[in-house]
């Protein structure tokens, strides 16, 4: 693993510590901040550990430790949506109902747009800047994408009973169920359309 790629993935962990702050504060009853504190260690730690692992797995099948930065993306806008979908909750004291889909569509393009360049410039390694017909794809891709993640939101929320369980606990366990519809279809799309000329 080479300088640039600890670097990158240590200020990933960072990001994805600092945005779980907002989905504690939204979900946890009482946060201490050790818990806080903890949260940001530990991401700060594993994130590099995890790349580490990968990129010595990735001397077997080369291809694991692309699929780990993407992972690592992946993590960074999964926290970036669920903070943004936490922000939205908080603000509006809204955990389920019609604005939902809207509350996941805002998370989802945040989350999106952070995607597009992280995955272009260090997951997929290219290095030119973004031609439109690239961006057009990209989007393609991931309004897809967003239909598999909002719809799993919504029918999660919305739908699926949660006797004993917090609303702001069911609203996350929603959106990780809209993450995991979407991650597979975007790394395939991402990485043998979108970037396909990149990868390396």
């Amino acid at each position: 693993m080479n300088r640039r790629d600890f670097a990158i993935v240590t200020i990933i962990g960072l990001a994805i510590g600092l945005l779980a702050q907002l989905v504690l504060t939204n979900v946890v009853q009482e946060i201490t901040p050790a818990l806080r504190a903890g949260v940001v260690f530990g991401c700060l730690v594993f994130a590099p550990s995890a790349l580490f692992v990968a990129y010595l797995l990735g001397k077997l099948v080369p291809a694991l430790y692309q699929f780990a930065k993407f992972g690592a993306v992946g993590t960074l806008n999964t926290l970036i949506s669920f903070g943004l979908l936490n922000l939205q909750s908080l603000i509006f004291r809204v955990t389920s109902g019609a604005l939902i889909p809207a509350f996941a569509t805002v998370a989802f393009v945040g989350a999106t747009t952070n995607s597009f360049f992280w995955n272009k410039f260090w997951t997929f390694g290219a290095n030119e800047r973004p031609k439109a017909g690239e961006a057009f794809k990209f989007y393609f891709v991931s309004f897809i994408g967003w239909g598999l993640n909002v719809g799993a939101v919504s029918l999660m929320v919305n739908f699926v009973p949660h006797p004993g369980i917090t609303p702001e606990i069911w609203l996350n366990i929603g959106g990780l169920a809209g993450v995991a519809a979407s991650f597979l279809w975007n790394f395939f799309g991402y990485k043998f359309w979108v970037f396909r000329g990149s990868n390396r």
